[in-house]
């Protein structure tokens, strides 16, 4: 069989059934894809011992993932479900660095933003219900974040990943491709949200 003829949803049934070529043929089709997010995320994370090669493995990493979960019964292509996991691998590995260069964010996970003096528990002041105090009383831990997390759109995910990771505002819409008020305008909803599972904490 001459699977190069074949598009990319004949080629992922091929994979499914244990097909090399077929996988293959799609790694190498999609690793511009690849190499285009890791120079665009390059520049944010080179000062944390990551290099071009070690993205280029995540990000083959993301696409093996989009490989083996596609369903090409939702209505997305194969390409924008594919580009979802290489920038969702990339974001949670250059998080991963930063973390590891800055131990210290394990143990106080916050919000801070360029240029301001907002924190986890200062975003939550306008709430009537007062959920700053629970915060104060409670252990952000990786179970709350979760549910957090469960509550946000892709794209917010990865703001928020990144936010809690300790990015600036530019660097967040440079690591995603975004203009900065889009940035803004996320974080903004990502505040309503963890306010309302705070309140149902």
């Amino acid at each position: 069989m001459e699977y190069r003829d074949l598009n990319d949803y004949e080629l992922i049934s091929y994979a499914y059934e244990n097909s090399e070529e077929a996988r293959n043929i799609l790694l190498k089709k999609y690793e511009p894809l690849i190499s285009s997010i890791v120079s665009r995320m390059m520049p944010s994370c080179s000062h944390l011992g990551l290099d071009r090669n070690d993205l280029m493995q995540e990000g083959l990493i993301g696409l093996n993932h989009a490989i083996e979960y596609f369903n090409d019964q939702k209505d997305i292509s194969f390409y924008t479900y594919a580009k979802t996991c290489i920038e969702r691998r990339l974001v949670s590995t250059i998080v991963s660095a930063k973390r590891l260069k800055h131990k210290a964010l394990n143990d106080s996970i916050s919000l801070d933003i360029e240029d301001t003096d907002i924190s986890f528990d200062k975003i939550l002041k306008d709430s009537s219900a007062n959920p700053e105090e629970i915060l104060l009383d409670t252990e952000i831990t990786e179970e709350l974040i979760e549910k957090i997390r469960m509550r946000l759109t892709e794209f917010e995910q990865q703001v928020f990943d990144l936010l809690i990771g300790s990015f600036s505002y530019s660097e967040i819409a440079e690591i995603l491709d975004k203009e900065k008020k889009q940035i803004d305008n996320a974080i903004q909803r990502i505040k309503a949200k963890v306010k309302e599972q705070l309140k149902e904490q």
